[in-house]
């Protein structure tokens, strides 16, 4: 279970901001979780969070930025060496990015016990890696990791195993925690697991066909009686979904729908894109409500209608869908989803995060409750009227009258090119 997500100078996230599902101080929230801790008492943890801002405000580079520290986790050891210096994306628009570190930590819950880590990250090397432990309430170091030190590596209290080949192992651009998972540590690949295990993305425009191949095979799997029922509910008029053999090894779905004649299959090319994308989002969906995983998906409305979104944020909220605790961050431009036809909250403030650009194009993240609404406030109009920020700074009219005066400052432009040929003719 994922709980805090920190992050600076990566892609447009140049300061150091916080996503966090934890239900701050004694406010209570409706839809969240209490999680026990080994030692400690619980938490109160949130089942989703829902990312909106303007376009290019950096929501997705939020999402982007998880999968970032996932990818370093899991392919540090193994592909790094082959880079020429360590690939990541640093904040573009301040000449210092570059040479500054970037930085990445998370802490979560792996089997009732607490873990931070963290790392930063520089041109050709790791700059710095920890991780702490609270097996019984009270922080415990495992890891200290400076690479401005003479001792590279500092083991505190002596906890981790085989600590000497750990290190002897890690080349300086790799990840410690990646060089223990590769090695099947005993003692740190749990933490390694649950990177390979979490934090999967799902994006409108990127391996939406491996997505639908992906819920095809479903279909013949335990999950296939829910993806049909998901598929019907969705009132796309289907009525049942089958796999076929499109040549040797082969399979392809076909959708069958209600007409007047009876049920008609339709090609798989012929579904509307729509459909598509609700058919290719099962898949991953039912598999993380299974694994009590971390899902990302950005754009959660593209292509879907809002009250598609909105049934895929109930799922998450229910405890009989989500028994396992899974967590969702979706981004999306859609302000319907905030609140229901009826005007209730589907989702609470604390769940509602925005995104916004400062004046050096650096993305600010912050939750609505920030803001403090009141608490019988219609989210969706107050957050398109721009009372919580996160909406784009534009007025009624403006992009109209904008080409307007670009029409006319062009026609201006060209009666002087043809006043200027006349006089030299």
């Amino acid at each position: 279970m994922l709980l805090r997500f920190r992050v600076a100078n990566v892609r447009s996230l140049r300061d150091e901001q916080e996503l966090s599902f934890v239900v701050p101080g004694d406010e209570q929230a409706e839809s969240a979780n209490a999680v026990e801790l080994a030692g400690s008492g619980s938490v109160t943890v949130l089942p989703l969070i829902g990312i909106f801002g303007a376009n290019a405000s950096g929501k997705s580079n939020v999402l982007t930025a998880l999968t970032d520290m996932r990818n370093a986790v899991l392919n540090s050891y193994a592909r790094w060496a082959s880079y020429d210096g360590i690939p990541r994306q640093v904040f573009a628009l301040n000449p210092k990015g570059e040479s500054e570190p970037s930085f990445f930590e998370v802490d979560v819950v792996i089997d009732s016990v607490r873990w931070t880590y963290g790392f930063e990250l520089g041109p050709t090397r790791v700059e710095a890696e920890w991780l702490h432990s609270y097996p019984r309430g009270r922080r415990q170091e495992w890891l200290d990791r400076d690479a401005s030190r003479s001792e590279v590596f500092k083991w505190p209290g002596g906890r981790v195993k085989d600590r000497a080949q750990l290190a002897r192992r890690t080349r300086p651009d790799a990840l410690l925690l990646s060089t223990a998972g590769t090695d099947n540590h005993p003692q740190l690949s749990p933490l390694f697991h649950w990177f390979r295990r979490n934090l999967w993305m799902i994006n409108p425009e990127e391996e939406r066909a491996e997505r639908e191949r992906y819920t095809t095979k479903e279909l013949s799997g335990p999950r296939a009686k829910r993806i049909q029922e998901l598929l019907r509910v969705a009132d796309l008029g289907i009525t049942g979904a089958h796999v076929v053999q499109d040549g040797p090894g082969r399979d392809v779905v076909k959708l069958t729908h209600r007409s007047a004649a009876g049920e008609v299959p339709f090609d798989w090319q012929e579904e509307s894109y729509g459909t598509r994308s609700w058919f290719a989002l099962l898949g991953p969906l039912l598999l993380a409500l299974d694994e009590g995983a971390v899902l990302l998906v950005d754009e959660l409305d593209a292509s879907l209608h809002s009250r598609f979104a909105a049934e895929v944020v109930r799922l998450f909220h229910d405890p009989y869908a989500n028994p396992k605790g899974a967590q969702l961050i979706f981004t999306s431009h859609d302000a319907t989803v905030l609140t229901t036809p009826s005007g209730e909250r589907l989702l609470d403030p604390d769940q509602v995060w925005l995104t916004q650009k400062d004046k050096d194009g650096a993305t600010e993240l912050y939750p609505l409750s920030d803001a403090e609404p009141g608490e019988d406030e219609d989210l969706t109009q107050s957050y398109l009227a721009g009372t919580f920020g996160g909406v784009p700074s534009l007025l009624e009219g403006q992009i109209a009258r904008r080409l307007l005066a670009a029409r006319e400052v062009g026609a201006y432009d060209e009666a002087g090119d043809q006043v200027n040929q006349a006089g030299r003719g």
